[in-house]
């Protein structure tokens, strides 16, 4: 499933993106006496591909970047352009003093971005009206700060230069803001659901299998259905959540699931389709929830990746966590 809006510009800078794309999983439904069987299709683990080593003037080109500013604030940047390295160049500018970053934990950086050729500025978590960045620490999509940040604590100012997913080349300066444990499923209250909707079967480690009733119709208007019910706060419409989630049409075919990728993803409610806007806010963070999203609030007559037009749409959503901005 694709944001509404674009992703951070961090993640773009970065050459990565947020999860909740539409991707095809590659699993065909399952099918007994009628009844339509999703289950997400879960990755085999693979070792990471290793990034190219930076040569001798990768780094000098990176060594000479300056830094100036106190943390916490906005820093100045300066470099001689124009800039390029061979692979991403990274370098500890300061040692944060607060908690170590551990995988798994839900990290927000502050960053400026530079287009390497000209210096000029492309994007600030500082600039008015911008918040930092969310992601979790271990998450592919954001593999060119997990080896960096990992062992180092909340604090930890760092540049990067890299060429980005346009293949122009940025400079980056990250700052981590906060990090902190979540949840990894669903913890709280089971709760009983309504008859006749899908109904969803978890595995030991809370990978859910969703099964659609043979003759199941589409729903008129959202069907927002608890399972667990949890202790955490409410949920905002102007929060960023951190979720596990499991995508379905149903036909069965899964089209889409964190589960499959191995991490939980994080992304502000106000940039998702309206079906998660409004079937989200309001639960509690520990949650889980069974969504019936009709076409009208998910993509309506545009097709979006593995997802035919005006499809509605099943979700099975572990609300880990909600944030505000900082």
């Amino acid at each position: 499933m694709k944001h509404r809006t674009t992703a951070g510009l961090a993640a773009l800078a970065l050459g990565a993106a947020l999860a909740l794309t539409a991707c095809s999983s590659g699993e065909e439904s399952a099918t007994e006496a009628g009844e339509a069987v999703c289950t997400p299709e879960v990755q085999a683990a693979a070792s990471t591909p290793a990034q190219p080593t930076p040569t001798a003037e990768d780094v000098a080109a990176v060594d000479a970047i300056q830094v100036t500013g106190d943390a916490g604030a906005e820093p100045t940047v300066t470099f001689t352009a124009p800039l390029t390295v061979t692979a991403p160049t990274t370098r500890i500018i300061s040692e944060g003093t607060g908690a170590d970053l551990v995988e798994g934990q839900q990290v927000s950086i502050n960053y400026v971005v530079m287009a390497a050729a000209d210096a000029t500025l492309v994007g600030s978590t500082w600039a008015e009206g911008q918040s930092p960045e969310v992601f979790t620490l271990g998450d592919a999509s954001y593999e060119l700060l997990n080896t960096p940040l990992l062992g180092h604590k909340v604090g930890t100012r760092l540049v990067l230069a890299s060429q980005g997913a346009d293949g122009t080349y940025q400079v980056s300066l990250i700052e981590v803001a906060e990090a902190k444990d979540t949840l990894s499923r669903a913890e709280g209250e089971p709760v009983e659901p309504a008859e006749g909707l899908p109904t969803v079967e978890l595995a030991e480690d809370g990978l859910p299998t969703v099964t659609i009733p043979s003759g199941y119709e589409a729903p008129a208007e959202l069907v927002v259905q608890p399972l667990i019910k949890g202790e955490g706060a409410a949920v905002t419409e102007d929060q960023t959540v951190t979720v596990q989630y499991a995508g379905c049409l149903l036909d069965g075919t899964s089209f889409d699931s964190s589960w499959s990728r191995g991490t939980p993803t994080s992304f502000p409610l106000t940039g998702v389709i309206p079906g998660w806007t409004q079937g989200i806010a309001g639960q509690t963070v520990g949650s889980q929830v069974l969504l019936v999203i009709p076409a009208e609030l998910a993509y309506g007559d545009q097709e979006s990746g593995a997802i035919p037009a005006n499809s509605p749409l099943v979700f099975v959503v572990d609300i880990l966590d909600a944030s505000s901005d900082a």
